[in-house]
């Protein structure tokens, strides 16, 4: 049985201290984070800036040079890879499939974790892949080859593949980055509504600052390997902290339209 997020461990993730460094360069220096329930995370900062290393790092993908990560109360170097994958799902930057696997096949691996070996998905497992099909709009591409989809259509593929794994905690890395606008606001409302109605965590690295704004509870924002500044979306989404991390001028208002914070942007008038 996966160990279940329970409401007496209300920490989801503990990274002290954490060192990262790839052929000897450093990428992430000196993170210290806490992650708790009940927060739709978001995690910023320019190219370069150490974003999807850390999240492989949560994930499990990557193991530190320095410091320590807990999730769920256990070091998670400890984790079996099969029992993290039935609690945990990630959906990458860049979401490749080399062979011509027919998209329902490649939603249905998100199964695997819950499947004893060579066993076939049950009529409710059959059922949940039919509905995250549709839920992410892709059933009219149920038998198409997922290596003949558009860079949206399989990134639209990897979100109902991490739908059907039945996560308690959600990794996005840019998971709209390939998006249109329709298609963006309606994977972050449907991730919204898991976290909000199936207690499903999600901690997502995002660019657009807009997006994040409507869709994060709380920011992290990195520079240079470095957490810069963190806390809930209304306090640090500011035209300080944006200026200080992507060095441009930024405009914050409330928005009456989406009910959320909106920036404008600009570069520096006098650099």
């Amino acid at each position: 049985m996966a160990r279940a997020i329970s409401e007496q461990n209300d920490l989801l993730w503990r990274l002290d201290n954490i060192q990262f460094s790839y052929n000897g360069t450093p990428v992430l220096r000196e993170i210290s984070l806490e992650l708790g329930r009940g927060c739709c995370y978001g995690i910023l900062g320019p190219n370069g800036s150490g974003k999807t290393t850390l999240l492989d790092l949560m994930g499990g993908l990557l193991q530190p040079h320095g410091g320590t990560i807990d999730f769920l109360g256990q070091p998670l170097a400890s984790w079996p890879k099969k029992q993290l994958a039935r609690v945990l799902a990630l959906v990458p930057q860049d979401f490749m499939v080399r062979f011509g696997y027919p998209v329902r096949e490649v939603v249905e691996m998100g199964l695997h974790p819950h499947l004893h070996r060579f066993a076939a998905p049950s009529v409710e497992e059959q059922e949940l892949i039919d509905q995250a099909l549709e839920l992410t709009g892709i059933a009219h591409l149920a038998n198409r080859p997922v290596t003949r989809l558009s860079g949206g259509e399989k990134q639209r593929v990897a979100v109902a593949r991490a739908l059907a794994q039945k996560p308690q905690v959600l990794l996005l890395d840019e998971a709209t980055s390939n998006l249109d606008i329709h298609h963006s606001l309606e994977i972050l409302h449907l991730i919204r509504s898991r976290f909000e109605e199936q207690g499903m965590q999600v901690v997502a690295v995002m660019h657009d600052l807009n997006l994040a704004s409507f869709f994060c509870d709380r920011l992290i924002f990195l520079k240079k390997g470095r957490i810069l500044c963190q806390g809930p979306t209304g306090e640090v989404l500011t035209p300080e902290n944006i200026a200080a991390v992507y060095g441009v001028e930024a405009e914050v208002r409330p928005n009456p339209f989406t009910n959320c914070r909106q920036v404008s942007f600009r570069l520096p008038l006098n650099p």
